[in-house]
């Protein structure tokens, strides 16, 4: 039987009085990354037995709106390439890709 090694992901959120994200720091140790400052994160976990996608999206007080809007468009274009590497169903991922064009034109991020 093989031993299996854990590896750990670490996100750190200072709140404000009010519990709003301030600041945000993560780690990977085993990516060489400690304490890396954050503006926002997006975590989905699927839960096998109720069948749904768990969620956890934060971002600081200090996230400007322009930084968002390129955030949820590289999210959205990472997301149509692991959807084809997990499903390997290209049409698909090729539609979404279309939508993540579209949403860049929309959201003007296309010069």
């Amino acid at each position: 039987m093989t031993k299996l090694k854990n590896s750990e992901i670490k996100v750190t959120i200072a709140l404000d009085e009010n519990h709003v994200p301030e600041k945000m720091y993560w780690s990977a140790q085993d990516g060489g990354v400690v304490n890396e400052r954050a503006k926002a994160m997006l975590l989905s976990l699927w839960d096998y037995k109720s069948q749904e996608t768990l969620r956890i999206d934060l971002w600081t007080k200090d996230m400007p709106v322009d930084e968002m809007k390129k955030f949820f468009h590289q999210t959205l274009v990472a997301m149509s390439d692991t959807f084809q590497r997990a499903t390997d169903d290209e049409k698909m991922a090729d539609s979404m890709r279309d939508f993540c064009e579209y949403f860049a034109e929309k959201m003007e991020l296309k010069k």
